[in-house]
């Protein structure tokens, strides 16, 4: 006996529910490093309007002066908070499966509400469905991921990300609303075309940065396959670097870690404690921007406290089943997301690239 349009229906439902019931962060390979990360902290928002906001303090406002015996003094009115607003996308991925291409599979499709598939069919329509809803989901994060490292200007319907948060020309453009050459403080920290030589003291500048206007140091270093492979060599003079003995802040359980180990994305490689992460996806932004400055050359000193992905709360991974339209023969399944990428301090991040030699 064939499905009729609910059952196909319900089984697509409950087969996109499976994959995503559990959060895809815990799902997803080390190979998408950045993805994980904010995906794994994100923060949902639950405001209005079209922006999801961030409140920043752009001064102290102060007000401080001497006085002796009955001087006079004065006092101020504090002007310190603004908004960086960010705008939101609306993101989705999705599929479709004709009759024809149900009944190449073995699966009949009828109108009939009493209809009992066969247990063959139920198996062939799992394993199809298995293949689609599964590929759905990875596909979801590999353009996600993609969207996550671009600076915005691909397309106005898709969300600025780490090229446009963390920038290499830090001191132009606007970021949530708030244009840095006007404001100095909304500018991370940048310093390019770093040789080998230089680098370790570029990293404790880079390091010192945003400590000093961050507040709090770095908790997250993402980095592309040449700069890996020139800190490897620039650390072979500063061993401590290289190896970690007992546990630190970023390998808690180890005992001994070198630069000949690592872990899908871990490079084994370490910084004040903290483990640089290769981001393979680096690679992949390369070859489809050829930007000047390339990827794989960059190192990101992040603190994930101050860039966090914002779902729209009720609108990250759902799973739809819009209707069959009446002159398509066609059913469908889909995932959508409503997200923005957001910081509050900008000056808490810093990047490096490096030359390759």
């Amino acid at each position: 006996m064939p499905f009729n349009a609910e059952q196909l229906a319900y089984a697509g439902k409950a087969a996109i529910d499976f994959f995503l019931k559990n959060d895809p962060v815990d799902q997803i390979n080390e190979e998408r490093p950045l993805f994980k990360k904010l995906v794994g902290d994100r923060k949902p928002y639950s405001g209005g309007l079209q922006y999801v906001v961030e409140q920043i303090r752009e001064s102290n406002d102060k007000n401080f002066q001497g006085y002796f015996g009955d001087s006079q003094v004065t006092y101020n009115r504090k002007r310190t908070l603004n908004q960086a607003k960010f705008s939101y996308g609306s993101f989705h991925d999705g599929f479709g499966l004709n009759e024809d291409e149900l009944t190449q599979n073995g699966i009949l499709m009828t109108d009939d509400r009493d209809a009992k598939p066969s247990g063959a069919e139920k198996v062939q329509l799992t394993n199809l469905l298995t293949e689609n809803t599964e590929t759905l989901k990875l596909g979801f994060q590999e353009g996600f991921d993609i969207m996550l490292h671009r600076d915005g200007t691909q397309s106005t319907l898709e969300i600025p990300g780490l090229d446009n948060v963390i920038s290499l020309t830090p001191t132009t453009g606007t970021v949530g609303g708030i244009d840095a050459a006007v404001k100095t403080y909304w500018q991370n920290y940048v310093k390019l075309d770093v040789t080998m030589a230089n680098l370790i003291d570029e990293m404790e500048i880079a390091w010192r940065a945003c400590v000093r206007y961050g507040g709090q140091a770095p908790n997250f270093l993402l980095a592309g396959d040449v700069f890996v492979d020139v800190y490897r060599k620039a650390a072979n003079a500063q061993i401590s670097r290289q190896i970690i003995v007992g546990g630190t802040r970023g390998n808690k359980d180890s005992t001994s870690v070198d630069a000949s180990t690592g872990d899908g994305a871990k490079t084994g490689l370490f910084f004040k404690g903290i483990e640089i992460i290769w981001d393979p996806i680096f690679n992949t932004m390369d070859t489809l921007d050829s930007p000047g400055d390339e990827w794989e050359s960059r190192c990101y000193f992040i603190n994930t406290r101050y860039l966090k992905l914002r779902p729209i709360a009720g609108h990250w991974m759902v799973s739809r089943r819009p209707p069959r339209v009446y002159d398509r023969y066609v059913n469908y399944w889909a995932t959508t997301a409503k997200a923005a990428l957001t910081t509050g301090k900008r000056r808490a991040h810093a990047v490096i690239t490096v030359t390759g030699s």
